[in-house]
């Protein structure tokens, strides 16, 4: 069984679909790690992420494991490499090439064939798994988003402005709303849960609820 939870960056999704998944005893399938180890494959080797036929063969040879909350790249842990500045610049191009993003969906229907996922991303319910039996389009207002990101921020000490963050959140929405290949959309037959005023426990309990509704599961 397959569960998709997709929706606009900022919005919680990871945090959430990884919650879910351990509640429910599913497999919790990090597709955005997929597109980061690529990249930062792509860095490592010094190739031009703008260069698809040099990109596409780097996401066909790459051998991709993950054991918990660790990524392995061609059996180097590279869990927190793939969370980095230059990685989070470019992860946008190398993204937007279509044979990548066509190679990381058919990896993705392998790994989910082989157990009971929580599928999280962009385009997990529009693309991937379009007949999945419970698809979930989990969002928040951009000035949630962007408050979320400042408390963040604060926590860790770093300086924040909300002006910009919500301004970036705006326009990150426009860019992924608008992209040519796995654009952000509400999947056909997905439920949608807006996140604004909900703590994490309060979002994953209506997310449990949603899954044992639409698929006919019991969870205690």
């Amino acid at each position: 069984m397959i569960v998709t939870i997709d929706g606009p960056a900022g919005a919680g999704k990871s945090t959430a679909a990884r919650e879910l998944a351990r509640q429910i005893g599913f497999s919790y399938l990090d597709t955005g790690a997929m597109y980061r180890a690529v990249t930062w494959l792509v860095l490592e080797r010094d190739l031009d992420p703008a260069d698809e036929t040099a990109v596409a063969e780097t996401a066909r040879a790459m051998e991709i494991e993950f054991d918990s909350d660790r990524v392995w790249v061609n059996g180097q842990d590279v869990t927190r490499a793939i969370r980095t500045a230059a990685v989070n610049a470019n992860i946008s191009t190398v993204s937007d090439h279509p044979q990548v993003r066509a190679e990381l969906v058919r990896r993705q229907r392998i790994i989910a064939a082989t157990g009971n996922y929580v599928c999280e991303g962009r385009d997990q319910g529009s693309v991937a798994f379009p007949d999945a039996g419970c698809k979930i389009y989990l969002t928040a207002s951009p000035e949630a988003r962007a408050r979320r990101r400042c408390l963040e921020l604060a926590e860790k000490k770093e300086p924040s402005d909300y002006a910009s963050i919500l301004a970036q959140q705006k326009e990150r929405d426009r860019r992924d709303e608008s992209r040519p290949v796995g654009r952000l959309l509400k999947a056909p037959g997905a439920v949608e849960l807006v996140t604004d005023d909900l703590s994490l426990a309060e979002v994953v309990a209506r997310l449990k609820h949603i899954v044992s509704r639409e698929l006919g599961l019991s969870f205690v």
